[in-house]
């Protein structure tokens, strides 16, 4: 004690004394309290070496957190007030309590030595700013974090241990549970254990996880899911099915009845805080199949896997998509003969339904370039289709009633689900009642709460049974006598199953792709298709590609010449008559109209009619006038007398005027004028002598 006062000096306490409190766990807070007691008595070594007792100072707030922790609020306030030169001296049970990591530990030590602050434990004074006392304190922080990793090496070889032989008892998903003696059973939940399977029937039904979300949408129904934590820990619940949740169940092995350890690492992030990484299976630390029941087999799981990689995004060129609606037959098979990328598909309406067109665009995308290759499909998918024509007439009958199966079992999926939810909300509401009924008559407020719950758990099951007498009043898909001997009939000619108008495109893509594991597409001024088989074999098919959509609409060469010829004569309005009377039709298979006529003379640069009649000399009313010295009502006059010859120039009766040989005179109109008046003056007297009469 004498050493330790000789280091207390005025300087020291002049400032206050901060005593650190830290406990590691929330439970050892609550369960370990005499080493709580045993650091808040050091204020009594602070007392003995000289401080007053309002003087000192004590950092409670990081009970219930780990001195590996570099988020804890207590010690970054003690740093703050070391580095202030607010701080004589720093008390601490021992190194373990202040740090348990030599960054944080050696960080303080560097400034408790800068600004002269004194370091108590339960041995001893020590003055950072002493090489001897340094070196001991060193040494104390580093056999701390020793220590720490002794104890977690010690916790993870004991787990390690459990899981090597499958016995480590972990969270389990939802559908599984331990039984009284301790092994993974699945769960006696019906209706949890029929939502599981149709999860998994679904996916490999349509090889998709975003279409096993929409079916599960379309036909409203629920899947399970229970909480880890939160007010309703453990609770079972029912709710709408999510992207995520899917692949999160497709992607867990433990519902194919194998025990996974170690399928993830955690790493701390420099700003603080965890980061999770999946690891590849190779990096697993255990992986042991088939150690309890699942609802799957481990074979299914991987080739559910497969799938879910082949559906992938992510894969550049090695990406195959699953099958969709759209009438594209090689969506995900197609790869670009030039640059190898996989191609995508565009989609565009010719005559009221699609067509597709394959385009590798990857590249194109990322330089801000012009596609690798677009080339039409509508001629592909033909040639293609009748290739697989050809080679799926061996396995016709196994193909057909493939598809036979799919057709029964997506009718009874849904049926049976939703019977089990009624049975469910039933159970549910009678245990409402049951609670409503045994309350005490004086408990209104309580009373209140479960006739409302009672309430609501009517409602639901009154919604249930709804739907499944809705459902159920629906015409069955695929079930009926007349549609089995139908599918029976096309399993003898796989032809017209192929060609069949009802057969649904994702289907017929699917059985594309039991033979097909890709075509490569060039074009040049033939299309070449490279066409690789399963099993290795190849098949190559030439094409003359398609006229793209502008020339296949484009306006014959022939009419082009006809209304350049016609244009001499006649106006637009007059043209597009005269070529209807002769048979022409339009790109479109259409009658020409004016409109039509203007925009084909403006799009091959054709001179208008204006144009010629001016370049064969005529005038415009007022150049006529001025050269024939008239006013322009006088040659309005001339032309409707035919005294002067006119040309129209367009639809609306505006004229070009030509100089003839011997001009009109103003005598000659007046007399013409006059002579056309005669018989009107006549015919309106007679009409004055019949009203007469």
């Amino acid at each position: 004690m004498n050493a330790a006062h000789q280091r207390v000096t005025t300087n020291h306490l002049r400032r206050d004394a901060y005593l650190y409190v830290r406990q590691s766990t929330v439970r050892q807070v609550f369960e370990n309290t005499e080493s709580t007691r045993r650091q808040y008595a050091l204020r009594e070594r602070a007392v003995a070496l000289g401080w007053q007792t309002e003087r000192i100072v004590v950092i409670d707030s990081d009970l219930g957190l780990s001195g590996a922790d570099r988020d804890r609020e207590g010690f970054q306030r003690l740093v703050a007030e070391v580095g202030m030169c607010r701080a004589g001296i720093v008390l601490g049970l021992e190194v373990s309590r202040l740090a348990r990591n030599s960054t944080d530990w050696h960080r303080l030590l560097e400034i408790c030595a800068l600004s002269e602050t004194l370091i108590l434990d339960e041995d001893g004074v020590y003055d950072p700013g002493d090489f001897n006392d340094r070196l001991l304190l060193g040494l104390k922080g580093t056999m701390s974090e020793a220590e720490l990793h002794m104890l977690r090496a010690r916790l993870r070889g004991g787990i390690l241990n459990q899981a090597r032989r499958g016995a480590l008892k972990m969270p389990l998903p939802v559908g599984l549970v331990y039984d009284p003696l301790g092994r993974v059973v699945l769960g006696p939940d019906a209706q949890v254990q029929h939502s599981l399977r149709l999860l998994f029937d679904t996916f490999t039904r349509t090889g998709s996880a975003t279409a096993t979300v929409k079916h599960f949408g379309d036909e409203k129904l629920r899947f399970p899911r229970r909480p880890r934590g939160g007010a309703h820990k453990g609770e079972l619940h029912w709710q709408a099915l999510r992207l995520s949740r899917v692949l999160q169940v497709l992607h867990n092995p433990r519902y194919a009845g194998a025990f996974a350890f170690g399928r993830s690492r955690q790493r701390r992030r420099p700003g603080g805080g965890v980061e999770h990484r999946r690891l590849a299976r190779e990096e697993w630390t255990v992986l042991l199949p088939d150690v309890h029941p699942g609802y799957i087999s481990w074979e299914r799981f991987e080739a559910n896997q497969r799938q879910l990689r082949d559906n992938a995004r992510a894969y550049g060129a090695h990406r195959r998509s699953p099958p969709r609606e759209g009438p594209a037959l090689l969506q995900g098979l197609a790869i670009c003969g030039v640059c190898g990328d996989r191609m995508t598909v565009r989609y565009h309406t010719r005559r009221g339904r699609q067509v597709p067109d394959y385009l590798c665009q990857r590249e194109g995308i990322d330089t801000a370039s012009a596609v690798c290759q677009r080339i039409p499909g509508a001629g592909i998918d033909r040639a293609v289709g009748a290739l697989l024509v050809e080679l799926m007439t061996p396995v016709t009958l196994e193909v057909a009633l493939q598809v036979q199966a799919e057709l029964a079992a997506r009718a009874e999926e849904a049926d049976v689900w939703r019977a089990q939810q009624v049975q469910r909300a039933r159970e549910e509401a009678d245990l409402a009642r049951q609670r409503f009924m045994q309350t005490h008559p004086e408990h209104r407020m309580v009373a209140d709460v479960l006739e409302a719950e009672w309430n609501a758990k009517l409602r639901a099951l009154d919604e249930a049974q709804q739907e499944l007498e809705r459902r159920g009043g629906e015409p069955s898909q695929g079930l009926d006598e007349q549609q089995r001997q139908r599918i029976l009939a096309l399993a003898t000619d796989f032809p017209r199953l192929w060609n069949d108008p009802a057969t649904p495109q994702r289907e017929r893509k699917r059985m594309a792709r039991l033979l097909i594991e890709d075509v490569t597409l060039t074009r040049g001024k033939e299309l070449i298709l490279g066409v690789r088989l399963r099993g290795g074999a190849t098949r190559q098919l030439t094409l003359t590609p398609e006229r793209p959509a502008w020339q296949v609409y484009q306006t014959p060469g022939e009419v082009v010449v006809e209304i350049d010829t016609l244009l001499d004569d006649y106006t637009e309005a007059e043209v597009a008559t005269i070529l209807n009377e002769r048979g022409f039709r339009t790109g479109h298979d259409g009658a020409y109209h004016p409109r039509r006529v203007q925009a084909i003379r403006r799009d091959y640069a054709l001179k208008t009619r204006y144009a010629r009649l001016r370049a064969r000399g005529l005038l415009t009313i007022d150049e006529i006038a001025a050269r024939l010295t008239v006013s322009t009502s006088t040659i309005k006059r001339w032309r409707k007398y035919g005294l002067l010859p006119a040309y129209s120039y367009n639809d609306r009766r505006c004229c070009l005027y030509e100089i003839p040989d011997n001009p009109p005179t103003k005598q000659q109109g007046r007399r013409l004028s006059e002579r056309r008046r005669i018989p009107d003056i006549a015919l309106q007297r007679t009409s004055e002598v019949q009203c007469e009469a």
